[in-house]
């Protein structure tokens, strides 16, 4: 029995032997391969960091370096004494060209400066003068703007009109020009597009620059120094040409404003040379129209009140149903707005 137990044994073993034999033996030289590439990017890692602390320390001493000024070197016995060492001076910031506008700090473009306490509390008292008063007659509104008076220039008078219009109905338009009976105390520079003899009648008149063709170039060229701009009726096809420069400034010469002239050229420059104002109602239904300076007597104040009143009045339109002025407010340029009752 215990033989061949041993011989059991044996054939186990050798089994096993050959077995062992067949299969490759494992190496372990993979391994060390995994391992040397971790190890190399390691130490590319710590080269690198060293490389980098190198060159920042030499950086900061260069700078340092430039920071301190140089020591003169001792002269020889034979020469004369150095002189020091001159300290290139920074070169000045670039000046703006002169097209360029310059910014201020602290200033935002569309936001007025603060009011200060007083001028609040004055704005305030006059508020509440107005309210208590309501809507006054013309000529109480022209004292009280006359009494609100706070700044050293001539304030203009304006007139504002809120008009009860559809403005996108192209009927109800209101639109027209009406000649103040004392001016607007200001003068006006007017062009006349005209050509033959109406050029000796419009500077007889008073205008300020008359021409045809040469008047024309001169526009086409981004010349736009005048306030107003008439042409006669034979004349309007070559103006037509200046829409896109005249039209976005409000210049260009139209029937409903009555700037183009059919008639009297004369009595045309003198009416706008006096003071004929121009009004148009904008997309909110109102008209806005100054007529004339604080500085006026009062009974000129109200004659040129009155004719721009009356003067809308009779532009109604046929189209407009209901209450066709709404509302009367005179006011200047540095005061609050007077409701006036006419």
């Amino acid at each position: 029995m215990a033989k061949k137990q041993e011989s059991a044994e044996e054939s186990k073993a050798a089994v096993k032997d050959k077995a062992e034999a067949k299969e490759p033996k494992k190496s372990k030289e993979p391994k060390a391969k995994e391992e040397t590439p971790k190890a190399e990017k390691t130490k590319a890692a710590k080269g690198k960091e060293g490389k980098e602390k190198e060159s920042k320390e030499k950086e900061g001493k260069a700078k340092e370096a430039k920071a301190k000024p140089t020591a003169p070197t001792p002269s020889a016995p034979g020469e004369g004494p150095l002189a020091p060492a001159s300290t290139a001076p920074s070169a000045p910031a670039a000046a703006p060209s002169p097209g360029e506008p310059t910014k201020k700090r602290g200033k935002a473009p569309g936001i007025p400066p603060p009011r200060g306490k007083k001028l609040r509390a004055h704005l305030v008292n006059l508020r509440q003068k107005l309210a208590k008063e309501g809507p006054a007659p013309l000529k109480r509104a022209i004292n009280l703007l006359k009494e609100m008076k706070r700044s050293k220039f001539d304030e203009t008078v304006e007139v504002h009109m809120a008009l009860g219009i559809d403005t996108e109905q192209s009927d109800q338009l209101v639109r027209g020009s009406v000649p103040l009976p004392h001016g607007i105390g200001k003068s006006v520079r007017l062009a006349v597009f005209c050509q033959g003899d109406n050029v000796a009648k419009a500077k007889e008149a008073g205008a300020d620059h008359v021409g045809s063709d040469e008047l024309i170039k001169k526009i086409q060229g981004g010349w736009l120094d005048f306030d107003v701009a008439l042409a006669t009726q034979d004349m309007m096809g070559q103006v037509s040409r200046l829409g896109k420069t005249l039209g976005p400034r409000g210049l260009m010469p139209t029937p409903k404003a009555g700037t183009v002239i059919t008639g009297d050229i004369t009595a045309a420059v003198k009416e706008f040379k006096a003071g004929k104002v121009e009004y148009r109602a904008d997309k909110g239904g109102n008209i806005h129209a100054g007529v004339g300076k604080l500085s006026f007597d009062d009974n000129k104040l109200f004659d040129n009140v009155t004719a721009l009143v009356e003067q809308v009045r009779a532009a109604k339109p046929a189209g407009v149903k209901g209450n066709y002025v709404k509302s009367i407010t005179l006011s200047a340029t540095m005061s609050p707005g007077v409701p006036v009752s006419m």
